[in-house]
């Protein structure tokens, strides 16, 4: 997909959908005005003759208008004039793109003439966004089946300084791609090896990256993360990336975990076999986090942070860990492995102690795929945010807000601890059926020495197998990397 910013006059053509934005109650852009005027009053009375009401979302798609040249017209509503931002030219931006992207047209010019550099670039953002599509391994597809749109040409009154508002949310957007891609990726081709080569190709972005095998793990006493992969012929990994962006690059960092099981059967205690090929999606955490770590790289955040991935395999096979084993994390806590399915916490419980122990950072956020819990208490939209320190939680649910990565602050009652007290060892990997990723966090909590520390259990965001969102096609939704940027710009750099 190519995207650049023209002159707001750039003319169209035979084969190019143009798109204006309307505003509720009859408002009407200046572009949307003289395209109305070209086609003789045709767009205004296309909105009164139907119930198309400028409302966010809505799209009316117009063929052929007389005295307009070009194929298409597109007008996307925006909503209330007053409420208009850069986040809303975002989504009508990509709400124009979905409605012609298999239409036969080739370009897609968004017209927006007096528009801010901030909001047209936000509208390449918006597309960029919506037109990802992964599809390098189909090889059959027709060609009426692709998406025909090639080009975006955002229109606007001074293009150079538009593409220099873009520059930020491009790398950005690079991140998200890059995230979203990693959770494509079927673990044949994704498995923890191959994981680390993506992220070690990432110090061309100014990364610093260490790889840990077995070997090193093993010395560490990293008994939990390395007790998940044992039943894999793929080795487990531990991804340590750092960005030194800060005046000192000594400096006290703050620090990301994340989980990341490239494919999860549950091992011993085997998950069912409905909808286990969506177990590729499980290092969602980890894709986050490096993903996370590449857009503070790309735009050179003043910040020293540090990314942590626990890359594994949970598989069924002979030398598998079984439920009943005690495994010794690298704490020095025991833990006895009641069901081999909640491997996440493992991973996660070794990956956070020696982020803390090496790195000492200012406080440490996990990212997870962790429970299903989180999806029957929070549906599919929203991400559970869990936590020991209000600041941090505060922070997280601004951030959240701005980005559109939505979080919601689950509760952590202390008498729920108790559920994971185990008879033969310090703890146990699960407790009750009820308030599962409670005490999930819980479990993960033992592990941080009181640190300020938030857990963002994922699974319910990181993955939309039927999207309506106009900037998430289906599939990998890079959950959590504009998330920890936005917290990062807003709260952590100087």
């Amino acid at each position: 997909m190519k995207i650049e910013f023209v002159a707001q006059d750039a003319p169209a053509g035979k084969t190019c959908a143009v798109a204006v934005i309307v505003f509720e109650k009859g408002g009407m852009s200046q572009a949307a005005e003289a395209l109305d005027k070209a086609s003789g009053g045709a767009v205004k009375r296309a909105i009164a003759g139907g119930r198309f009401a400028g409302q966010m979302g809505q799209v009316l798609d117009l063929i052929a208008l007389h005295g307009v040249d070009a194929a298409r017209a597109v007008i996307v509503g925006c909503g209330v004039k007053d409420d208009f931002d850069a986040k809303v030219m975002e989504t009508a931006a990509a709400h124009a793109y979905q409605a012609v992207k298999a239409s036969g047209v080739d370009t897609l010019i968004v017209r927006l003439p007096g528009a801010p550099a901030e909001v047209s670039a936000r509208a390449a953002f918006g597309v960029r966004l919506a037109a990802y599509r992964f599809d390098k391994y189909r090889t059959t597809e027709k060609p009426d089946k692709k998406p025909s749109v090639t080009k975006v040409k955002i229109a606007v009154d001074d293009p150079k300084v538009a593409a220099k508002a873009f520059k930020a949310d491009s790398g950005l957007a690079d991140a998200i791609l890059f995230a979203r891609d990693l959770v494509s990726e079927p673990a044949n081709i994704l498995y923890p090896e191959e994981f680390a080569r993506r992220v070690k190709a990432l110090t061309k972005l100014g990364l610093e990256v260490e790889i840990l095998g077995e070997k090193e793990m093993k010395k560490l006493g990293m008994g939990a993360l390395l007790g998940v992969g044992q039943g894999s012929v793929r080795e487990t990994q531990l991804a340590v990336i750092q960005w030194k962006g800060a005046k000192d690059p000594a400096a006290q960092p703050i620090a990301f975990v994340g989980k990341g099981v490239c494919f999860d059967t549950g091992g011993i205690s085997l998950k069912s076999p409905d909808g286990m090929e969506e177990m590729i999606t499980d290092m969602g955490g980890a894709a986050a986090v490096s993903g996370a770590m590449y857009a503070l790289a790309a735009r050179k955040a003043k910040v020293n942070a540090v990314g942590i991935l626990g890359l594994v395999e949970n598989m069924p096979d002979g030398n598998a860990q079984r439920p009943g084993d005690v495994v010794t994390t690298m704490s020095g806590q025991t833990v006895e492995v009641i069901n081999t399915d909640a491997e996440g916490r493992l991973v996660l419980a070794d990956a956070l102690w020696y982020c803390q122990q090496r790195f000492k950072p200012k406080f440490m956020i996990d990212l997870a795929t962790l429970t299903g819990a989180i999806i029957i208490s929070l549906g599919k939209d929203l991400g559970g945010l869990f936590s020991n320190d209000d600041k941090l939680a505060d922070n997280l649910l601004a951030a959240s807000r701005a980005s559109g990565d939505i979080l919601w602050r689950m509760p952590m009652p202390a008498q729920y601890d108790k559920n994971i007290d185990s008879a033969v060892a310090d703890m146990k990997n699960v407790g009750p059926r009820y308030g599962g990723s409670i005490t999930a966090a819980l479990f993960i909590q033992r592990f941080v020495n009181k640190l300020p520390w938030a857990h963002l259990d994922i699974a319910s965001t990181a993955w939309k197998p039927n999207s309506t969102v106009p900037t998430i096609p289906s599939g990998a939704t890079g959950f959590g990397v504009r998330l920890l940027d936005r917290l990062v710009a807003d709260c952590y750099e100087g």
